[in-house]
């Protein structure tokens, strides 16, 4: 029985995270310069997002560029946010075709003003899509995020609008990127290494955790549902004991 068959469709995650690792590693194992590791990269992003739509997965958040990454040789940054301008005009009709809404995380400032102006006009163009929301990571970290969190709340309780009392969970979850987003209930970590690598980090606290050797490009749709069906057999307890997960069931 493939792994496809095992899914239990009424079990299905709303919001699965992935950090895409491996792409340098895939290149070079093939004999390859880096950016064919990218590129290879491109084809399997199209692939997982067209079967987490099927699924009725609501959001998809890709790690595809972190604030770290800014300080990788000038030509592989350049050649990313080329592959990205370009991979955006080639998805845009797939996108659109597919009901996929394109959402974004992280510091768009940065990116060069071809980069960003392509990637926000493909957002306008996405925005009134009812299905799958494909978030990108970019120019994305988790401190970057908390920083500017904790510079806005200080701001507002400067200006007298928010009280120290008032600085809930709830509160300071309105203050995140993913203010509109639920939290990822699965995390997926491609290429072996078992780490979150400054993703997500207030977001991911109760999200099941899922590592796989595979390196990224080599990441396949079966890989997807195997991940899928093992999230499927977790019990999540959000620090319940097993007894109270099993009574809140069957109310």
């Amino acid at each position: 029985m493939s792994y496809k068959d095992q899914i239990i469709k009424d079990r299905i995650p709303e919001h699965v995270a992935i950090i895409m690792d491996g792409n340098g590693r895939w290149a070079k194992q093939h004999g390859l310069q880096r950016m064919f590791g990218h590129q290879q990269g491109v084809k399997t992003v199209h692939e997982i997002t067209t079967v987490a739509a099927e699924l009725g997965i609501r959001f998809l958040t890709l790690y595809a560029f972190s604030t770290e990454n800014w300080n990788r040789p000038k030509e592989e940054v350049d050649a990313l946010m080329a592959l990205l301008v370009d991979t955006i005009k080639k998805e845009t009709p797939t996108l659109m075709k597919n009901n996929v809404r394109l959402l974004t995380i992280g510091d768009l400032s940065r990116l060069p003003s071809a980069t960003r102006e392509k990637f926000e006009q493909c957002l306008a163009d996405t925005a009134g899509n009812t299905g799958l929301n494909l978030v990108l990571a970019l120019s994305y970290s988790s401190r970057w995020e908390l920083t500017r969190a904790f510079q806005q709340v200080a701001e507002n309780a400067k200006k007298g609008m928010l009280k120290p009392d008032e600085i809930t969970e709830q509160a300071v979850a309105q203050y995140l990127t993913t203010a509109t987003m639920p939290d990822p209930d699965l995390l997926i970590r491609t290429s072996g290494e078992y780490r979150i690598s400054n993703f997500l980090l207030w977001q991911l606290a109760y999200a099941e955790l899922y590592f796989t050797d595979c390196l990224w490009p080599d990441f396949t749709v079966e890989h997807f549902y195997e991940a899928i069906v093992d999230y499927q057999h977790r019990e999540r307890r959000f620090g319940k004991i097993s007894e109270q997960v099993k009574e809140g069931n069957r109310l």
